[in-house]
């Protein structure tokens, strides 16, 4: 089963899929845009970019694997469309979009450990309203919705506890 959440940085985005980990348990893989981008590659987030190939290429090995994959990340429409579809094509899945005002997305970002690094400036750059993906239905998470709320709503909507993964040993 694929699940990705997408949304603006600060949106909750990673606290929701750390969550949906922790009650899942193993069989559930977290592929987390930030990681492979920032932390393994230490590339910015360009059109054209290596960590897209990269992120396609862990999701659908998990997959594979015959792990749940939870994909998490901003995921800009425009430069990471092409690859979102093809997932999408193929192996369907469940889609959220975190749509937070940009007020509550720095309001959320205030309280993380990046926000020492990234102002409010900068993290308004990256902004984009209502980034929608335009070949799929993204179930909307706003920002009315705590994190216990969203993680329910995601774990009821995709019966993801019912669903046991079949990774190798």
């Amino acid at each position: 089963m694929l699940i990705v959440l997408r949304g603006n940085s600060g949106s909750g985005k990673s606290a929701a899929a750390q969550a949906i980990r922790q009650q899942y348990g193993y069989g559930l893989a977290w592929v987390e845009q930030d990681h492979l981008r920032r932390i393994l590659l230490r590339e910015k987030d360009i059109a054209g970019g290596k960590n897209i190939e990269l992120i396609a290429l862990n999701v659908r090995y998990c997959l594979a694997a015959g792990y749940h994959v939870v994909l998490e990340g901003i995921l800009n429409a425009e430069r990471y469309g092409e690859m979102l579809e093809g997932l999408r094509r193929d192996y369907g899945g469940y889609w959220y979009y975190f749509d937070l005002p940009f007020e509550e997305t720095l309001r959320r970002h205030a309280t993380k450990p990046l926000a020492a690094h990234i102002d409010a400036a900068t993290l308004h750059t990256w902004y984009r309203e209502r980034d929608l993906l335009p070949f799929v239905p993204e179930r909307q998470i706003t920002a009315e919705s705590t994190l216990a709320e969203t993680v329910a709503q995601i774990l009821a909507e995709t019966n993801l506890l019912a669903a046991p993964a079949t990774p190798a040993p």
